[in-house]
């Protein structure tokens, strides 16, 4: 494990201090699960990029074709 040290401002250190305490843990595990949905959401970003890639426009409109057109039942609407 490494060992990092951060500079925050006072107001910042001051709510992260009441946040970490507000959900019951210590400021490292909040500081480290906020890097780490941070690092997940990045990556997430990238692999999607990457996946777009690959796609293939003209396979996707076929595959469009093939939905019904219908109304969504009435839970599924916005």
């Amino acid at each position: 494990m490494s060992t990092l040290s951060i500079r925050l401002p006072e107001s910042l250190h001051k709510r992260l201090k009441e946040m970490a305490q507000k959900d019951g843990v210590s400021m490292n595990q909040f500081i480290t699960l906020a890097v780490s949905e941070k690092v997940s959401s990045l990556m997430t970003a990238d692999y999607l990029e990457e996946r777009a890639k690959k796609g293939n426009r003209k396979t996707f409109e076929e595959l469009l074709k093939k939905v019904p057109d219908a109304e969504p039942e009435d839970y599924d609407r916005l």
